[in-house]
């Protein structure tokens, strides 16, 4: 379903973005186009080392910001999927700078709908976050707008051939920022902290994460996807 299809992956130089780039190539290597849609060089610079042109012809580095329109819209040129991975995610730092989150979470959200209704992209999705279920914090309450932003975009793209779709994911185990890192650098104080010992959590791993995404690419999924 992916085969001889133009990606974009904003954020793509997360976690996600990565093990996304390295299934899709080893899944689906007649891949026309694969963009990997980010702000931070470095990050972009590190991942062609994983993915060098030389082996992967059809992988292209894009620095840009979801919170810049016009910068997408150039991207977007003859992309036919777009996965939204990209988010200002760390729940502390999102509490400290609320705006920053809003700006990249809601209004860059809002961006993405926007350059892809302009562009003509077919497929979108959004990934998600189980903390935008019933948010207690400023992370869960940008995700759960941008949910309601993707669910309501198939409501004004008219006659366009274009279907958006939202996969709400858990934790997504070693991703980076999450909470299996922090605990193995823990391990040797003896001492795992945790907000409540009654605490549970939901926890999926990476690559069901990218199966998620994936799968809700097909031109026949469903417009929203339930947790994996």
């Amino acid at each position: 379903m992916l085969s001889e299809k133009s990606i974009l992956i904003t954020g793509g130089t997360g976690s996600f973005g990565k093990k996304f780039v390295e299934t899709i190539f080893s899944r689906y290597p007649e891949t026309e186009r694969l963009v990997v849609y980010s702000r931070d060089e470095l990050k972009q610079f590190e991942m062609e080392q994983d993915f060098p042109k030389k082996n992967f012809p059809q992988i292209r580095f894009f620095i840009g910001d979801v919170r810049e329109k016009d910068r997408l819209r150039r991207a977007l040129e003859g992309i036919d999927i777009v996965i939204h991975a990209a988010a200002l995610k760390q729940v502390p730092t999102a509490e400290y700078n609320p705006f920053e989150c809003i700006k990249t979470n809601v209004l860059g959200a809002q961006n993405v709908i926007e350059a892809c209704l302009d562009a003509g992209v077919k497929k979108v999705v959004a990934l998600s976050t189980d903390k935008a279920a019933a948010p207690i914090n400023l992370y869960g309450a940008t995700k759960l707008c941008s949910d309601k932003l993707f669910v309501a975009a198939n409501n004004m793209k008219g006659k366009r051939d274009i279907k958006f779709s939202v996969v709400r994911y858990g934790n997504v185990m070693g991703s980076r920022g999450s909470v299996i890192p922090f605990f193995l650098k823990k391990r040797r104080s003896g001492v795992l902290p945790v907000t409540d010992e009654r605490m549970t959590r939901f926890n999926i791993t990476l690559q069901q994460g990218v199966h998620g995404a994936e799968k809700y690419s097909s031109p026949k999924s469903p417009v929203t996807a339930s947790p994996i």
